[in-house]
């Protein structure tokens, strides 16, 4: 009788699923599972088999001795192993949630010497461990790089992308399981990507109006908790249906992003400006050098002079105003902008001053 309910619930569910609208954002595209994550591994070892561009640092001919010497190989002291072929590399990746032993994962290796190139080279066996200092995987294979790098005798070098780092795909071997909350307790805590008290509101009340009242409870800006079952397998089911429910999500914050590297600027669709009067003008000197000859006649004893003659030219530019009603758009922004022919540099200005007036109803962000 309670499979019988469970099914029915569950089809109860995804003929609702199936009749939302199109338009709106499904609960897992906004949302992740409290303590369903993945968590970052690090290791280090030796990529061999270079073809001379190895690195020729203490501590990589260290750890080669010390990899011989694991293998009954005795090195004497006063000779080191300076190899051409060796590098000592770190490796890192991301072992996703629920990986179990034996599954295998992609790994990055980078140079921690003076290697100038890990093409063609092989990593050998090496531990990588968690944040808790226990080793989750065994890393392992032979690298893929994507760049190339090619240097003359006179010092002159050629380098495309970068040859110091390479991946390996499957390149290690899960060895142990990371634990899991997931199947602990009696709810689940789902956590907006993007936190917002209306969204939150709105995933709460979707829920409860499929599975009945007090079923999930916004906390926050961020979290929902929702009652699910104590059982694996059954949780599994449940989430599985209620992470394709349709919901709709609230509109974002209005923002401005800046980049100030790049001159990119990103505006929000719900930015908006008070009335405000802007004037943009722009002052241009360019300075010239030119050289006139002063060539004496045929009979005369005289000499060539060369004289320098500078020219400078002001342009003050057209010094245009233009004027934003109120509640201006993005449209009208971008409008007004471009009419004036303002540059990034110049827009960023505007942006940067319509804010400090109190004008730009946004947050205005500068990365």
């Amino acid at each position: 009788m309670k499979r019988l309910f469970l099914t029915s619930l569950l089809l109860l569910l995804t003929l609702s699923v199936q009749s939302a609208l199109a338009n709106t954002s499904r609960l897992k595209d906004l949302v992740s599972v409290s303590g369903v994550r993945s968590n970052q591994l690090v290791g280090y070892g030796l990529v061999v088999g270079l073809d001379g561009t190895g690195d020729k640092t203490n501590f990589t001919s260290q750890t080669f001795r010390n990899m011989l010497n694991n293998f009954g190989v005795a090195i004497p002291p006063n000779i080191n192993p300076n190899s051409k072929n060796i590098a000592a590399v770190a490796i890192h990746a991301d072992l996703p949630p629920f990986a179990k032993p034996g599954q295998t994962i992609d790994i990055t290796v980078s140079t921690i010497g003076d290697a100038k190139s890990l093409r063609g080279g092989s990593l050998l066996m090496a531990p990588m461990k968690g944040a808790d200092g226990q080793v989750y995987a065994i890393a392992q294979g032979n690298l893929i790089v994507a760049g190339f790098g090619a240097e003359g005798r006179d010092g002159s070098r050629l380098s495309v992308n970068v040859p110091s780092v390479g991946r390996i795909p499957n390149g290690a071997t899960v060895e142990r399981e990371v634990p899991s909350g997931f199947a602990q307790g009696d709810s689940l805590m789902l956590n907006l990507n993007n936190p917002d008290f209306t969204t939150a509101r709105t995933v709460a009340d979707q829920i409860n109006g499929l599975l009945g009242p007090d079923v999930a409870s916004a906390l926050d800006s961020a979290s929902i908790r929702v009652r699910a079952p104590r059982d694996p397998s059954q949780r599994v089911s449940f989430l599985s249906v209620l992470e394709n429910l349709p919901i709709e999500s609230a509109q974002e914050t209005a923002k401005v992003i800046i980049n100030s590297r790049t001159g990119t600027i990103v505006i929000g669709q719900n930015v908006r400006v008070s009335p405000v009067a802007i004037t943009h003008g722009g002052l241009t000197v360019t300075i010239t050098e030119e050289l006139d000859v002063n060539q004496p006649d045929p009979l005369a004893r005289g000499r060539t002079v060369v004289t320098p003659r500078t020219g400078i030219e002001i342009d003050e530019g057209s010094g245009r105003m233009f004027e934003f009603a109120p509640g201006a758009s993005l449209q009208d922004i971008v409008e007004a902008v471009n009419n004036v022919g303002a540059a990034p540099g110049d827009l960023m200005a505007i942006l940067e001053a319509l804010k400090q007036a109190g004008a730009l109803r946004a947050e205005l962000v500068v990365i």
